[in-house]
Parts: C-alpha cells; sequence; structure tokens
C-alpha cells in the first residue's frame, strides 16, 4: 500500500479552500450585480418586456447547464487530434476538460444558480407588475403561477439540456472552446 504525501495532501487542501472561498465571493458579487440589473431593468419595463428578460435568464441558466454537463461528459482525446491539425479552440477545449470539476462547477453550480434565484426574484416582479396593471380575484394566484411557470421552465429546460449535452459533449466542447478562442483573440496560453 502506497503512502500520501502530507505535504501534497495540505497543498491539495489549502488549494480546495482557495477554489471555494474564490467561488463563495465570486458568486455573491455576480449574483448581486445581475439582480441589481435585472431588477432595474425590469421595473422600468412592461410586462412583456419583463417576461421576456426573465425567459433570456432561463435560458442562460439552461445554456450553462449544458455546457457544464458536456463538460463532465466529453473525452479529451478527440481534441489532441484537432489541436495536432491546429483546429481553432481545440486547444481551450482541452483546458476545458482537464478543468472539468472547475468549469462544470462554475456553470452548474454558480452561473446555473445564480439565474436560479435571479428569475424567481424576476418572477417576483413580473407578480407585481401583474398585480398592478390588472385587478385579480386571487392575488396569490398569479404569484404561484409565476413561480410554477419559472420551475417549470427551468427544469424541463435542464432536462432537455442535459440529453443534448451527453448526445452532443464532444461537438458543445468544441463549440465553447472555439467561443473562447474567438474572444481570446486566437492568443496561445500557457
Amino acid at each position: 500500500m502506497a503512502k500520501t504525501d502530507p505535504a501534497a495532501a495540505q497543498r491539495e487542501r489549502r488549494k480546495t479552500i482557495r477554489w471555494v472561498v474564490t467561488v463563495f465571493f465570486a458568486t455573491i458579487a455576480i449574483s448581486g450585480a445581475i439582480s441589481l440589473v435585472s431588477d432595474a431593468v425590469m421595473e422600468g419595463s412592461n410586462i412583456i418586456a419583463a417576461f421576456l428578460i426573465l425567459l433570456a435568464i432561463v435560458f442562460l441558466g439552461i445554456v450553462f447547464d449544458i455546457i457544464g454537463m458536456a463538460v463532465a461528459s466529453a473525452d479529451e482525446k478527440p481534441f489532441h487530434s484537432m489541436a495536432a491539425r491546429k483546429v481553432p479552440g481545440a486547444q481551450e477545449a482541452i483546458r476545458l476538460l482537464r478543468n472539468a470539476e472547475r468549469v462544470s462547477s462554475i456553470c452548474n453550480d454558480v452561473v446555473g444558480d445564480i439565474c436560479g434565484v435571479v428569475s424567481g426574484s424576476a418572477s417576483a416582479t413580473i407578480a407585481g407588475l401583474i398585480l398592478s396593471n390588472v385587478e385579480v380575484g386571487w392575488p396569490r394566484g398569479v404569484s404561484l403561477a409565476m413561480s410554477a411557470l419559472v420551475a417549470g421552465l427551468t427544469v424541463g429546460g435542464k432536462a432537455i439540456g442535459k440529453t443534448v449535452a451527453v448526445g452532443s459533449c464532444t461537438e458543445i466542447v468544441h463549440l465553447v472552446g472555439r467561443v473562447i478562442h474567438a474572444v481570446s483573440g486566437g492568443r496561445k496560453k500557457k
């Protein structure tokens, strides 16, 4: 039985703790910023525009859930072949896959959960807009209907997205790699 290196285990623990603390504070900052912006935009909007903003938030959560699942499911081998042929985005895809745990955590947990919280807040804002513009016999029903609609769209969309992500994981990871490559201007990272 092999002995574990206590110094390496300690470094790994520190690395994990730094990651958790970083994700914690990044989530607070991102969530606060998105909530602030969406609340400000929604309060000045009509019901249709507010509903479209809500759908965009839910869609963003679904897209990032798909990316997180694809990165967790994909195999690195096809990307080595692409990288050897200098296919744009292949190197970035390899980096994503080598950091699959963190990428999946950011996509599924950070962005996905933030979108879930913000969409809940947005649905409450829309319920308030509806109630201020329309006379409703049971006001609580509007809030319940909005919450149920958002939950249904989110869960249903993510269920479909997971099926797509697992079935097309290589294509999705490559697409994300190409986007990262294009955004970074094709610069190589060391």
